[in-house]
């Protein structure tokens, strides 16, 4: 098993971040384009926003898949095969000019980007010992959210330089470097054992996840929590191309440099996880992004920063933590509870803006800052039972006297 601190764990856990760098880049180039998209095809704020939402859903939907297969057959060449169908599908997309075909190249990319979030975390379970696993998970988280930064900027800068098309042409060009360093430096799995693929037995597992609380009320968090934080990123867009910002894409891109404080707070969770139970951790992190929420209401473009500063620490703090949670009260079929996991996390990415589009037209950003206190309080009330639970398990566990 590998242990924190030796050249393997190094070696592994920087392949699975340039990995999870090549992945949500992808996911997220489009986000900054949003106006830009709205204005070329003479589309509505929503429609424009399906250019995000149908990857997230699609991508949701097909960890249901990777995770189940890649306990039967591997975990490594999975990853590599969706990977690849990442950097096709990407190009592909630099060459349509229409928006239902762009649609439908983002809904197969989904499909594609599926494959490495659905299996990392339990190739790290499989061959990281438990403390190096738990570091491992918050650089890899770490890992996301500079690739949600790095495709925003990349979506900003060269959508309003060279058009939106050329930003995925760059973006093919970024995701085939990215995939051979992956194909290099990730390790063949060592501690893998394969489990016959029934379906009846996958559906069994999946029930299982979903009747452990111990698990489900991570899923809920985990979902709901990106529920709001990613779909306020999609409304502040719209918040800040329209007067009195009017921003260009290439500035809104920069607003998405406030993942950096996640990048801080994914990293930091594992360490602090070591120390207190991991629902408070939850719980602080739902406290800190409720807390930066309200903090954008004032109305000033600085303020507004600083609060999805703010908003992605917290959030990523909860996040990596209840990531890391789902794999360690996982006890069989580990790639399935962490699919599960994601499965919650993408859906709720793709249903937010339904949920926030009436909070937005009632009252703008007020709205949206309401709607998203609605759902943080529910969110905050099941991490709170969450660490009620766990910690009855712990008191209730029998004592083994020598």
């Amino acid at each position: 098993m590998i242990d924190a601190g030796t050249r393997a764990f190094w070696r592994a856990t920087l392949a699975l971040c340039l990995g999870s760098f090549m992945i949500f880049s992808n996911v997220y180039v489009t986000q900054p384009l949003l106006p830009l998209l709205m204005d070329n095809f003479q589309i509505s704020e929503l429609e424009a926003s399906w250019s995000f939402t149908i990857t997230t859903l699609t991508l949701g939907l097909s960890l249901l898949i990777y995770g189940p297969l890649s306990d039967a057959i591997g975990r490594k060449n999975i990853m590599l095969v969706s990977m690849a169908g990442v950097v096709l599908t990407t190009f592909l997309l630099s060459q349509t000019q229409n928006y239902s075909m762009l649609l439908i190249l983002r809904g197969l990319q989904g499909l594609c980007l599926g494959g490495l979030p659905a299996i990392a975390i339990a190739y790290m379970s499989d061959e990281f010992k438990h403390k190096a696993m738990i570091l491992a998970v918050g650089f890899y988280i770490s890992g996301n959210t500079i690739g949600g930064i790095g495709g925003r900027l990349i979506g900003g800068f060269v959508g309003e330089w060279l058009g939106w098309s050329e930003a995925f042409l760059v973006m093919t060009l970024i995701s085939f470097i990215l995939l051979a360093l992956f194909a290099l430096l990730l390790p063949a799995s060592s501690h893998f054992t394969a489990k016959s693929l029934k379906p009846s037995m996958m559906m069994t597992q999946l029930a299982g996840h979903l009747n452990n609380p111990l698990l489900l009320l991570a899923y809920l968090i985990g979902g709901f929590n990106f529920f709001i934080f990613i779909n306020q990123y999609s409304f502040v867009t719209f918040l800040l191309a329209d007067a009195p910002y009017h921003l260009s894409p290439s500035w809104l891109g920069l607003l998405f440099l406030t993942y950096l404080s996640g990048t801080v707070g994914s990293a930091l969770s594992g360490r602090i996880a070591q120390r207190i139970p991991q629902p408070m951790c939850m719980i602080i992190g739902i406290l800190v992004l409720m807390t930066g929420s309200l903090i954008t209401l004032i109305p000033s473009i600085w303020a507004i920063i600083v609060g999805f500063f703010i908003n992605a620490f917290g959030f990523f703090f909860a996040h990596s933590t209840a990531s890391s949670w789902v794999s360690h009260n996982a006890y069989q079929a580990k790639a399935s509870a962490s699919s599960l996991y994601l499965v919650f996390y993408y859906l709720g990415a793709s249903s937010g803006g339904f949920y926030l589009q009436p909070f937005w037209q009632w009252a703008g950003w007020s709205g949206i800052v309401a709607g998203s206190m609605i759902i943080l309080t529910l969110t905050l009330l099941a991490a709170i039972l969450l660490y009620k639970i766990s910690s009855q398990c712990v008191s209730d566990a029998p004592s083994v006297k020598v």
